[in-house]
């Protein structure tokens, strides 16, 4: 692995992953020029992946896996996951730094650690995890030689194709099965989407080129004696402008924008999907009443203009009010007609292609993640029925419903997806995951989802802002200045932030503290009891009236990039 031992004051020295290379790729910290040298040149080294980033005043950095795990293997290809991280500095020094600038190249690289220690960094150095199954069977020759972030990032073609960059994706279990004696490989891929990427309340519905929020895609696939199978859904955020910012309540009030043209936003994110997927079946997931209505009665409007678009309103909550979750059912055959008509891909132990995947369904709720998780974990298993059987693991007239041992494994590594998805978008594991995991919805997970849902709040209110910061450094939407100037991180909050919160719980601990030294003159106690509550009650409203002064908002961003 990479180690900074392993290089100059004046270079960089990676090796390639390929054993027996003998290349060795010299970057310079000063001209930041690559060139390729032999091995023999410098201490034996090998890396896994590089990245460069621009934090303030340094320049540029170095970033490095310096450890990873295997977890399985894809069609004869090893896929890891990213444990540990190196960040280095191209500057040789930071002494020509002042204080201030010290202390802030020192909260950028925090930020950085930030994501890099958020769960969710797999990768592959020979296979493109980050493309379908279908997709990588249909693709033209040119795209097949291309780097595998070439065909990321649809760069120019790099001479140095043993040292580019490995994209990562965001969650992958892989698992040997057995049903009926027949060992299969089942594998679940979700790949997140790094545009329009952030937390759930500062990154909400669409920007101007289409980009949905949180928007993930999530492959099925099962591999058996050569034949394989893949089946693909997505999911993301209501595909028009509008916001939902923190502002202390427990579920801020969502507001569509009455400046943008939402149907041109509209428009792109829709003519994309149906490039990459064909025909869409959209499941909208969120209440039917409140103030998740609204957005609702606008998703609908909005497709009604749509071709090759299938629009299906389920409030989820309505229907499986009083723990009647079985009352899924109802959707998943409503949309059974729909799900046999978009089939699934498929290729035969002979190599030949015998089914081609038509359409997704492209489900949403608020934050597309419970809901959501849920009704994806019931389509692919309806699917993965059908591919089963065609394989011949599972005979005529079987379910995997009743195949317990591959049952736990199918639900735990769908609760597990849910989880992903939600620490990186929430901040915390997923709820409704005792439904996944188990089939059934209990009073303990009812308990565990209230436990999360205040872990939320806390950190929806009060540490996403440096969160969303964080990411959108990591992913270069924010380009910070080499220059003395300030940044934004200097920006100071006014005095409501510092002191209201301060006169508020005096007021209280006032209140407690009468009550607790109370005497026999109770008129007096009361009397100063009622003026201490009284100010305790009116600050708190104060807040709450300003709640969005007083929640941690992001710094990097410009507004109207986050509105």
């Amino acid at each position: 692995m990479f180690s900074p031992r392993h290089t100059t004051p004046e270079k960089f020295f990676i090796e390639a992953c390929d054993e027996g290379a003998d290349a060795v790729l010299a970057i310079d910290r000063v001209s930041n020029e690559m060139t390729l040298t032999g091995k023999k040149d410098v201490p034996p080294s090998a890396v896994t992946k590089f990245h460069t980033d621009h934090l303030h005043h340094t320049g540029m950095y170095l970033i490095v896996i310096t450890r990873k795990r295997n977890v399985g293997s894809l069609l004869g290809h090893a896929v890891w996951k990213a444990v540990d991280f190196d960040v280095v500095s191209y500057k040789k020094t930071v002494l020509h730094l002042s204080e201030i600038q010290s202390q802030e190249n020192k909260t950028f690289l925090s930020m950085i650690n930030n994501v890099l220690t958020t769960d969710g960094f797999y990768f592959c150095t020979d296979f493109d995890l980050t493309h379908t199954l279908q997709r990588l069977a249909n693709t033209s020759p040119d795209f097949q030689e291309m780097s595998l972030f070439e065909r990321v990032k649809n760069s120019k073609k790099l001479p140095l194709q043993k040292f580019s960059l490995y994209p990562c994706t965001h969650f992958i279990v892989m698992k040997p099965c057995r049903i009926n004696g027949k060992i299969f490989e089942w594998i679940l891929i979700s790949r997140r989407s790094c545009f329009r990427a952030g937390v759930r309340y500062y990154v909400r519905g669409i920007d101007s080129e289409g980009h949905a929020a949180n928007f993930v895609e999530t492959e099925q696939i099962v591999l058996y004696e050569g034949a394989k199978a893949s089946f693909v859904q997505t999911r993301g955020s209501m595909p028009f402008y509008w916001s939902q910012r923190p502002n202390l309540k427990y579920k801020p009030k969502p507001i569509i924008s009455k400046t943008m043209s939402h149907l041109d936003g509209f428009q792109r994110h829709f003519d994309s999907q149906l490039l990459i997927y064909g025909k869409q079946t959209i499941l909208n997931l969120v209440n039917q009443k409140g103030s998740e209505k609204p957005l609702e009665q606008a998703f609908a409007k909005m497709v009604t203009g749509m071709n090759n678009g299938i629009y299906i309103a389920f409030d989820f909550h309505k229907e499986c009010s009083h723990m009647r979750w079985d009352r899924l059912q109802i959707l998943v055959d409503t949309v059974a007609e729909t799900q046999d008509e978009y089939n699934y891909f498929m290729v035969n132990s002979e190599g030949k292609t015998v089914a081609q995947q038509r359409g997704v369904f492209r489900s949403n709720c608020m934050d597309c993640l419970d809901r959501t998780n849920v009704i994806q974990s019931l389509l692919a298993r309806r699917s993965l029925q059908s591919q089963l059987q065609r394989m011949g693991v599972l005979n005529v007239g079987q379910r995997i419903e009743e195949q317990a041992e591959f049952e736990k494994i199918y639900k735990n590594a769908w609760a597990d997806n849910a989880n992903a998805c939600a620490v990186q978008y929430a901040g915390t594991g997923a709820l409704k995951t005792d439904f996944t995991r188990t089939g059934k919805r209990t009073r303990w997970g009812l308990l565990m989802d209230g436990w999360n849902s205040m872990i939320r709040y806390y950190k929806n209110n009060f540490s996403d802002g440096v969160r969303q910061d964080s990411i959108d450094l990591f992913l270069g939407n924010f380009a910070v200045d080499e220059s003395d100037g300030p940044t934004p991180l200097r920006v100071q909050k006014d005095w409501k932030f510092l002191t209201l919160p301060i006169i508020m719980l005096v007021a209280f601990s006032m209140c407690i503290v009468c009550l607790l030294m109370a005497g026999d003159t109770w008129t007096e106690t009361l009397a100063y009891v009622m003026f201490w509550g009284a100010a305790s009650a009116i600050t708190a409203t104060i807040i709450l009236f300003n709640g969005q002064d007083f929640v941690d908002a992001p710094k990097l961003v410009h507004k109207e990039k986050m509105d």
